[in-house]
């Protein structure tokens, strides 16, 4: 048994002694009152609102459609009729990863890669050379945005002169080792990140776990490792990695990662070097709706800072290949419900960031398009491919064609858009047109993506 697993046994489901509980002193009422006239929410009205009142056993399906309806209000009065959409491929680097976290199944342990290992396994670590062609073909399709997010590979390093920091640092405690270890030696970050930039695409990468992978042992900073990065071609931070932000679930799902607030250490850093970012947050796993809504604010806060979200991305738990669901930690993911919740709380709670995304990725076609009703915008991207949802047991498939998109909108009375990663450059969408397909994109020409 590995040691992944081993935490993951010895977790019974639902003892985990939380100290953050859905409880309040106020009324959904009152929460609803202020939701609807457009005030700024406290964390007990959020709960509120995400409970559907802390009074109710389960959730009430009538005061449900009350929030949702408020949602969808503030969606129409913040951002109108639009759906935006992004053409863009996954490009995941490696899966190789030590870290461990009992949600994911995208990971295959480090050793594995090392040359002597003897097994087979579903890994991989691609070259520079692997990426930049992988980009470059879709690009010359017309795609506009390469998403990167990878493992964190114990050879992979921000640049020659951080590989020799922690070669001369010799300690097991930093996670590293010798590229040439690995039947394929993994490059470095910033290699990485210029073989996609070079294809032209507006290169979407580098979250705040791999940005501390990416300094570790040298004293760097985020601030540092994002202007090497934002030097060769990095023009977007994905705010992934923060599951939810409170550590006490942090401490259970992912003991290994970054905290809190090395998470928002992180993306100042970002907005700092002028790289636009996302924000995530990956539910219905341990946590309960107040470590939802606390997560919320976490996110608030920084956008009061910063100003730098572009929009937020709620990641429904896909459970079933992980170890949490695999060891009876979790016995499934969120309900539909709680998703419709979650998406109409981060519409009414988040008053300073523009857009919500709904992922079909994660809810499907016809659940994704529910959820452009309770205060969604954005309806993702095409994906080209996609790698860590299918590996935990996703089923919604890996591509979505510009006519679907156009098709599919069109059908709810909305309005298609295609936008750029950071939402500046934006066309509607004509669903009547003979062809359909992107123009963003540097060799897009209006041509479909795939025949």
């Amino acid at each position: 048994m590995s040691w992944i697993d081993e935490r993951a046994s010895s977790l019974e489901a639902g003892e985990f002694g939380f100290e953050v509980l859905p409880e309040t002193d106020q009324s959904f009422e009152n929460a609803l009152a202020k939701a609807r006239n457009g005030e700024r929410l406290t964390v007990d009205d959020g709960i509120e609102l995400m409970t559907t009142g802390t009074d109710t056993a389960g959730l009430d399906p009538r005061r449900k459609e009350l929030v949702l309806e408020a949602a969808d209000r503030r969606r129409a009065d913040v951002v109108g009729d639009e759906v935006t959409f992004v053409a863009n491929v996954n490009n995941n680097v490696t899966t190789a990863c030590n870290v461990g976290c009992l949600f994911c199944n995208f990971k295959d342990t480090a050793h594995q890669f090392e040359e002597d290992y003897q097994e087979e396994h579903a890994g991989f670590t691609k070259t520079p050379a692997e990426s930049h062609d992988i980009v470059k073909d879709a690009v010359e399709r017309g795609v506009y945005e390469v998403t990167s997010v990878s493992g964190l590979h114990p050879g992979m390093t921000l640049d020659e002169e951080h590989r020799e920091v922690l070669a001369a640092a010799d300690d097991p405690e930093l996670n590293f080792k010798s590229p040439d270890r690995y039947e394929t030696p993994p490059a470095t970050y910033r290699e990485q990140i210029r073989a996609m930039a070079d294809t032209g695409a507006h290169v979407h990468s580098m979250t705040p776990e791999e940005v501390y992978h990416a300094q570790r042992g040298a004293d760097w900073g985020y601030e540092y490792v994002y202007r090497k990065l934002a030097d060769v071609g990095l023009k977007t931070v994905p705010g992934t990695a923060a599951e939810i932000l409170v550590d006490e679930v942090r401490d259970v799902i992912c003991p290994g990662k970054i905290t809190t607030e090395q998470w928002v250490e992180s993306m100042r850093a970002a907005a700092e070097v002028g790289l636009p970012m996302t924000a995530t947050i990956m539910y219905g796993h341990v946590e309960n709706e107040a470590h939802r809504v606390e997560h919320l604010k976490v996110i608030r806060d920084l956008q009061d800072e910063t100003g730098n979200i572009t929009e937020f991305v709620p990641l429904s738990f896909v459970h079933q290949n992980t170890p949490l669901h695999e060891h009876g930690v979790v016995e499934s993911g969120a309900s539909k419900a709680e998703d419709e919740l979650m998406v109409a709380v981060a519409r009414l709670f988040l008053d300073n960031v523009e857009h919500i995304q709904s992922s079909w990725v994660k809810y499907g076609d016809e659940h994704g398009m529910k959820l452009l009703n309770c205060g969604a915008d954005d309806f993702m991207g095409t994906i080209l491919s996609e790698e860590i949802t299918k590996r935990a047991g996703g089923e919604y498939g890996e591509f979505r064609s510009f006519r679907d998109y156009a098709e599919m909108i069109t059908a709810i009375g909305r309005t298609p858009v295609e936008r750029s990663t950071d939402y500046t450059e934006r066309r509607r969408v004509d669903p009547d047109a003979d062809v359909i397909g992107p123009e963003l994109g540097p060799e897009a020409d209006g041509t479909p993506l795939l025949d």
